[in-house]
């Protein structure tokens, strides 16, 4: 028997999603094309799903689509639809509407307390160089050495780094907002949790090649010092 063109199989990956407040393609664009100059390595060509629970149905889809593709970024698919009619024109746009997972709902499904699943941990002991990408899956993650500039952490649960801390870090990257991140030399090119990311130049000075831990509060990422 000759085997199929093609093969259809489940997988997942991992997505920064852009959340629109303002339905006018032009400004999207230059707000976007900011953040896109702030973080080319990070951000340029990028696939995102736009978030669109705040926008009105009359909002122009292609357009928009076309502002933030001029940013630099490719739109996956389009979450957050709140009405039928604009379920609607988002379809008749031809773009795809996606749902954002509920990770405390997730939570919620996991085996009663009577037998728990042990927590998994990836644990790497070795320098991460420039050019790296370590992707740790449903877990944590923990760096035992320095992480170079261009090198690239991420994990769906939190990270550690007991080491120079000089690349990207990208802790609850299917979305937990619980996840934290801890780092005893913190100068890193980025920083995010669950989407909420800060360039290099907003860690505060004080925390610059310091101990840190960083978290969300109230959606806000915020930093404090490990001592």
């Amino acid at each position: 028997m000759s085997q199929s063109p093609v093969e259809l199989k489940g997988s997942s990956f991992t997505l920064s999603v852009v959340h629109l407040h303002h339905s006018e393609p032009e400004i999207i664009r230059e707000a976007l094309s900011e953040k896109v100059r702030q973080a080319p390595a990070f951000l340029h060509n990028a696939p995102v799903v736009l978030n669109v629970a705040t926008l009105s149905d009359e909002a122009d889809w292609l357009q928009i689509q076309q502002a933030v593709t001029n940013a630099g970024l490719r739109v996956i698919g389009i979450s957050g639809v709140q009405t039928e009619a604009q379920k609607l024109s988002v379809q008749a746009a031809g773009l795809a509407l996606l749902t954002e997972g509920k990770v405390k709902a997730a939570k919620a499904a996991t085996p009663s307390p009577a037998a728990p699943l042990a927590a998994k941990t990836r644990i790497i002991s070795n320098p991460i160089r420039t050019g790296q990408q370590i992707y740790a899956r449903n877990c944590d993650l923990i760096v035992t050495s320095h992480v170079s500039a261009g090198a690239e952490l991420i994990a769906d649960g939190n990270i550690h780094i007991y080491g120079m801390m000089r690349g990207r870090a990208l802790a609850g990257a299917s979305g937990d907002a619980e996840s934290q991140i801890f780092c005893t030399q913190l100068a890193a090119e980025l920083v995010s949790i669950a989407g909420q990311y800060w360039l290099s130049e907003r860690i505060p000075t004080e925390f610059y090649e310091h101990s840190a831990r960083l978290f969300l509060k109230d959606n806000i990422l915020t930093i404090e010092s490990l001592n």
